[in-house]
């Protein structure tokens, strides 16, 4: 049989699938409609769980294909009776309210909460991303949220994840504690350097300080060394830099950035100690508005999905029915709840975008957890 003859057969196939899906659709837009003046819930477990069998048992040994097409045909109309049923969520108004508000540019003027001091990668992206800002330093990463919620920070910078080291889950459990959203975000190169008193030689040395990041990042090069030197970790790189220029001690250095030895007058012992010359970390802005600047063009997420199979399908099958790709996706265990996990996703889109609110409220309504993070930039 000639494959050209087939492959007519099957695009006049397509052609029927396409008006009946088509039919289809505007059958469940009518079904909406009733569902809508009757405060019928859109999901049907046990209507769409019968379908489902149905297809699957009548199609024979094509049972899988078919219960896996109408899976799709079934999130699909479920997405389309969501999106004509809609009722007001928190999260659209959220994100309503801040278009009204759209700011033009990111400002580079501005109080910004920093943890750590003077010389740290955290004042290096405060410098990046706000230019002319004010910078104050606290201690935690706490503080630095507890800072903007109080008022006395406008924003506030931390890390939130790492190339080499993975993500800074205590940022991540700070946003949905706290309630601030992200407004901006950058990627700034970490360079790590070993850093001593002048005189010094790594023979004398016998401990290390250094943030629990940094000490990761270096994680080979700490490996390798004599189990007689002791590796301690401190709230800040810039901070162990700080605290070994400032003792009496002459047998301890820290893994620092190069700035740090001209700020704290160290040398440097050792500049190639870091795992990875490809070493990004992502820092974010943080503020207690969801103010929206012009070019954002990515959003943040905490949600939950049920410990049941198919669930997180179920969820990422509304992303892709709209074409909005997913740059990331973490899962947390739930502190206290056995197997239970929220996930950290990110998407490459704006709430600007057709579609894009539709299926955030839609996720809103479905996950008993969910957290808006921000629409923003990485710039």
């Amino acid at each position: 049989m000639d494959i050209t003859e087939i492959r007519n057969r099957i695009d006049k196939t397509d052609e029927e699938i396409l008006k009946q899906f088509l039919t289809r659709m505007e059958l469940c837009e009518e079904i909406a409609a009733c569902k809508k003046e009757q405060a019928i819930p859109v999901f049907n477990r046990a209507r769409e769980r019968e379908i489902l069998a149905c297809a699957e048992e009548n199609a024979g040994e094509m049972g899988p294909y078919a219960y896996y097409l109408f899976s799709v045909l079934m999130e699909l109309s479920r997405t389309r009776q969501a999106e004509l049923c809609a009722t007001p969520t928190k999260v659209g108004e959220q994100i309503e309210k801040a278009l009204q508000t759209e700011e033009d540019f990111f400002p580079r003027t501005g109080t910004v909460a920093c943890q750590g001091v003077e010389g740290g990668n955290g004042q290096a992206a405060c410098d990046k991303l706000l230019p002319r800002g004010k910078i104050v330093y606290v201690k935690t990463f706490e503080a630095v949220f507890a800072a903007v919620e109080s008022g006395l920070c406008k924003y506030g910078i931390v890390p939130i994840e790492n190339s080499t080291n993975g993500s800074v889950r205590s940022i991540y459990e700070l946003l949905q504690k706290r309630g601030l959203f992200i407004v901006r975000a950058t990627n700034l190169l970490i360079r790590h350097e070993l850093l001593a008193k002048p005189g010094v030689q790594m023979k004398d040395i016998r401990e290390i300080y250094s943030h629990e990041q940094a000490l990761g990042q270096c994680s080979k090069f700490l490996n390798g060394l004599s189990d007689s030197i002791k590796i301690t970790p401190s709230d800040n790189t810039a901070a162990a830099a700080k605290m070994v220029a400032e003792t009496d001690r002459v047998d301890c250095a820290a893994i620092a950035s190069h700035g740090c030895a001209a700020l704290y007058g160290l040398t440097v012992i050792n500049d190639d100690i870091q795992d990875s010359d490809n070493n990004h970390t992502r820092f974010i802005c943080v503020a207690k508005e969801p103010t929206i600047y012009a070019g954002a063009n990515r959003i943040s997420l905490i949600l939950s999905s049920d410990n049941k199979p198919g669930a997180l399908y179920a969820i990422l099958s509304k992303l892709a029915v709209r074409g909005i790709n997913m740059s990331k996706l973490e899962s947390c265990p739930v502190t206290g709840r056995n197997f239970e996990y929220v996930f950290f996703i990110e998407l490459e889109a704006s709430v600007k975008e057709p579609g894009v609110l539709p299926v955030l409220e839609e996720l809103s309504r479905g996950c008993e957890v969910f957290h808006y993070l921000g629409c923003y930039a990485l710039v």
